[in-house]
């Protein structure tokens, strides 16, 4: 059994989270409700994303069941709010050190950054925010891969990616096959029209 604990802000991004919960929800799914996904937010109520979705979690940081997994999004919130917020950055820092895995999508390697985890480690984040990542030092951002596995951290570069590094994860954890057939079934298969090389 896997539980997957992913933090949710105000002004995270919301597809840094949804899309691993979808891959992390098929994956419990398919392994007969074995794991099991939640939503962690610092505060009772609900949560408003980037882009005005309002999201309920299911626990606060002192109400949660333990977790395997730490997911930690990114998005404005990550980057101007929180990264500020000793309450949440301890709560990331103490739980990652009890986590078999930790995870970030996008923006949130700053925060991982922040508390410690991703010091002195191998980061991917989002292309926009590489250099202010890089300019925090005591880290090696990497620019050409949608995720990067240092020992126990995950970091998925922005938005869609963290998709990428979910799949990768279940696949590690539950085995390539497993892997596959979660990809099958949320019908993932990249093929996206206007790509940004192609003549206009």
């Amino acid at each position: 059994m896997t539980t997957y604990g992913l933090l949710i802000f105000d002004d995270a991004e919301e597809l840094d989270f949804a899309g691993p919960w979808e891959v992390f929800t098929v994956s419990s799914m398919l392994r007969g409700g074995a794991d099991t996904p939640v939503l962690i937010s610092e505060r009772p109520g609900p949560v408003r994303c980037a882009k005005g979705m309002r999201v309920l979690a299911d626990h606060t940081l002192d109400d949660h069941p333990p977790l395997d997994v730490v997911l930690v999004p990114g998005g404005k919130g990550a980057r101007q709010t929180e990264l500020h917020n000793p309450v949440v950055t301890g709560w990331i820092a103490k739980t990652a050190a009890q986590a078999t895995w930790t995870v970030s999508v996008c923006t949130g390697s700053f925060l991982l950054h922040e508390a410690g985890p991703a010091r002195g480690r191998r980061v991917a984040t989002h292309w926009s925010c590489e250099d202010a990542l890089e300019e925090r030092g005591d880290v090696t951002v990497v620019r050409d891969a949608r995720y990067v596995v240092d020992g126990d951290l995950l970091t998925c570069q922005g938005v869609s990616a963290g998709i990428d590094g979910a799949l990768w994860l279940v696949g590690r954890l539950h085995g390539r096959d497993h892997a596959r057939a979660v990809r099958r079934y949320i019908q993932y298969d990249p093929a996206p029209p206007y790509l940004a090389d192609e003549p206009a």
